[in-house]
């Protein structure tokens, strides 16, 4: 294949704004104006944007002028063309405020706008409430602050501290966080908080929730006013949090995804065998294991209106129950004891009363009200479906379709990394969610989407089909690009076909997957130009940094190897997140690692430790304590790649006595530290830029009309 260029930007965040479709269009208008008048001004932007589909309809010339021109841009300066795309994204941002929404409900989150208006709904802001105050309640630290009060702000005051969040996602996926991470006071300094939103954050990122990444520019000009200023690169989230609860609507969000997550943990074939009934033959298994949650609870939805006698098919969550019919039906089937014949008489209104009512005798918890039945809320009629699939789902238990369900599930091993290659694909941005790895790479369009992420420009799209494809050989063709890209990259793809891919060989795709996670962490670490000075990084260099950096502090313990059976007490792992920020790791907490119980301790411990440092990492407790050798590299590159970001600071203090290990570790080694100056040969050659404390004004609408006016945030070096 001849080798095709993409254009690539400095600025990782920047390119990840943009397809290499946008990018080139936008290239080639920038180099127009440039060839014609030598440079480009911002004076040159306001007659090449109007001529733009994206705002020829929402503002003239002269309105785009007085928006650049209102964000600080001096007319008469030359930009250059990242300069250029931020101010497009700019104005982006405030063609979606000024037409009042977006056809891509996440279209906001790209633009760097000083103002924007959200809307809460107060409907779902009680429903979460409700939720939270369910599951909560008896926890020994917020059972002081709960129950919340849906009517007022309690919810978000309480979520500032990062506390909530972590809590709620160990109620969706328990074990995800290790709570003696948490920094849980009354009273909590700006890096307490700071450390709990970032455990919080890396933590939604790992049990697959989606959150924002926003640029540094965004976080220097303070345009934007998020839960979190986030700069992601693979492996590490570093965030600099702003008082959270100026944005009701992002943590609402955040929330939704937490709880939808929970609600929809056992719809799946390897919780539930029995949605086995659901499908017919093996191929029908094969598509059911690819779709995500929600089209399984539809399909199960369907499955039993099919058998009440309910005509219509239901499609969405919101138009299509709104006259309550089809609960009315679903119901009668499921619980037929509870039935009221006077249910499918009656009116709309009077009909989703009486549906409540039904699920209520059923156990069902009432998180949502007959108006939001009627109106169609999208998410609370989902969790509303989930909870009765809990409660009763009404599948056989015919121990052969069971059996056959089982067998069709992968082990454990293999399940492990796939879910770990799906989160670090949904992290990276691209378009297309996956749901279930072995599945949904087969037509080549997700790997293609990848690579064009982590290699920008090595995919010829010109070449590729996008889903839904109908012809075979249009997958094979998308898989063959997939192979000769890798080949390119130097992937070890001895004997390996595009048909290989295709037909599901889950060996190949997991060694397929790893080197594309390999190649894209080698890459990040090899930028850091101050350390790697543009050579190519290799996993030597990644074990030899991590034994110089612990015995830079004093300490003899070392990793011969990523497979040295030593690493599994956790203790080296400790003392490298110690060695990189002495303050993170409570040596009060950590065990001696001898026993099977005190290795899970400690390595459930390394792993909330390493998110709430900032690392965004997707391996498991058991991936340390059996010395997973893929994922600790990956663990030992997260940790590299946040310790070479950080300033350096020669007048930084030495850590108080009570911050490190003892004078005698854990490991019987000298416990004395002499971190001072330690990173001076470590850091990014980029001077360090001061930031300060910007004012922007962010308004929050409610439904009952109230507006709320949150001002500024602390911004943090």
């Amino acid at each position: 294949m001849s080798s095709y260029a993409g254009v690539h930007i400095s600025d990782q965040w920047l390119q990840s704004q943009f397809t290499q479709v946008e990018l080139r269009s936008l290239e080639s208008k920038f180099t127009s104006v440039k060839n014609q008048n030598g440079i480009v001004t911002a004076g040159d932007l306001p007659a090449l944007m109007v001529t733009s589909k994206a705002f020829k309809e929402t503002h003239s010339e002269e309105e785009i002028r007085n928006i650049l021109s209102g964000l600080g841009s001096n007319l008469s300066d030359e930009i250059d063309f990242e300069s250029f795309l931020k101010a497009y994204l700019n104005l982006q941002g405030q063609t979606t405020v000024k037409s009042g929404g977006s056809k891509n409900s996440w279209s906001f989150l790209k633009a760097s706008t000083t103002t924007l208006l959200h809307t809460i709904s107060e409907s779902e802001k009680a429903s979460y409430v409700a939720h939270i105050n369910s599951y909560l309640g008896d926890d020994p630290f917020l059972q002081q602050f709960l129950p919340l009060d849906p009517a007022t702000n309690d919810l978000f005051n309480l979520a500032k501290d990062g506390v909530l969040l972590c809590k709620l996602i160990n109620v969706a996926v328990p074990g995800t966080i290790d709570e003696r991470a948490i920094n849980t006071k009354r009273v909590l300094n700006p890096w307490e908080r700071n450390e709990n939103h970032t455990l919080c954050l890396n933590s939604a990122k790992a049990i697959g929730c989606t959150v924002v990444n926003i640029g540094t520019q965004d976080l220097v000009e303070g345009r934007v006013r998020f839960v979190y200023f986030c700069l992601i690169f693979f492996g590490v989230l570093k965030i600099y949090s702003l008082v959270i609860y100026v944005q009701p609507h992002l943590v609402l969000g955040l929330i939704s995804q937490i709880i939808k997550i929970q609600l929809l943990a056992d719809l799946n074939l390897k919780k539930t065998p029995q949605l086995v009934e659901l499908v017919d033959d093996s191929k029908d298994v094969e598509e059911l294991l690819s779709l995500p949650p929600e089209k399984v609870l539809l399909k199960w939805m369907n499955f039993h209106l099919q058998k009440a006698g309910y005509k219509k098919a239901v499609a969405n969550f919101s138009s299509d129950l709104k006259d309550g019919e089809a609960y009315a039906y679903l119901l009668n089937v499921l619980a037929p004891e509870h039935c009221n014949p006077a249910t499918l008489d009656a009116k709309p209104d009077e009909r989703a009363k009486l549906v409540l009512d039904h699920a209520e005798r059923m156990n069902c918890k009432r998180y949502l009200s007959p108006k939001d039945i009627i109106e169609g809320s999208s998410n609370l009629n989902l969790g509303f479906v989930a909870q009765i699939f809990h409660e009763r789902n009404g599948l056989s238990t015919d121990s052969k379709k069971i059996s056959f369900a089982e067998m069709m599930t992968d082990d454990v091993q293999t399940s492990r990394e796939e879910r770990c290659f799906r989160l670090w694909i949904n992290s990276l941005g691209i378009v297309t969610y996956v749901n279930n790895v072995f599945e949904d790479v087969r037509n080549g369009w997700i790997l293609l989407e990848v690579l064009d992420k982590v290699s920008p420009g090595s995919v010829n799209w010109k070449q590729a089909s996008r889903p839904p494809i109908k012809m075979p050989f249009r997958k094979v063709e998308n898989c063959n690009q997939v192979v000769r890209i890798g080949k390119q990259l130097k992937f070890s793809l001895v004997n390996v076909a595009g048909n290989d891919i295709v037909q599901g060989n889950k060996k190949l795709i997991l060694a397929f997957l790893w080197q594309l996670m390999r190649f894209n962490m080698l890459q990040l670490l090899r930028n850091l130009r101050s350390h790697s000075r543009g050579k190519e990084m290799t996993d030597a260099d990644i074990l030899k940094w991590a034994n110089n950096k612990v015995k830079s502090t004093g300490r003899t313990s070392r990793m011969e190897s990523f497979k040295d059976k030593r690493l599994s007490n956790g203790i080296f792992f400790l003392e490298l997140l110690s060695a990189v920020e002495p303050r993170v790791v409570n040596w009060n907490l950590v065990t001696k690692g001898e026993s099977a119980d005190e290795k899970k301790l400690n390595a459930t411990y390394i792993v909330s430790v390493a998110r709430k440092l900032g690392c965004s990492i997707f391996l498991l407790p058991e991936d340390i304590m059996e010395v997973n050798q893929k994922m600790l590299l990956t663990l030992t590159a997260s940790i590299m790649f946040w310790s070479l970001q950080q300033p350096v600071d020669d007048s930084e203090a030495s850590p108080s006595p009570a911050d490190v290990s003892p004078a005698t570790s854990i490991s019987g080694e000298d416990g004395t530290s002499s971190l001072g100056g330690e990173f001076s040969n470590l850091s990014i050659d980029d001077t360090a830029s001061e930031v300060s404390s910007q004012l922007d004004t962010e308004v929050t609408s409610f439904e009952d009309g109230s507006r709320v006016e949150e001002t500024g945030c602390i911004a943090v070096k």
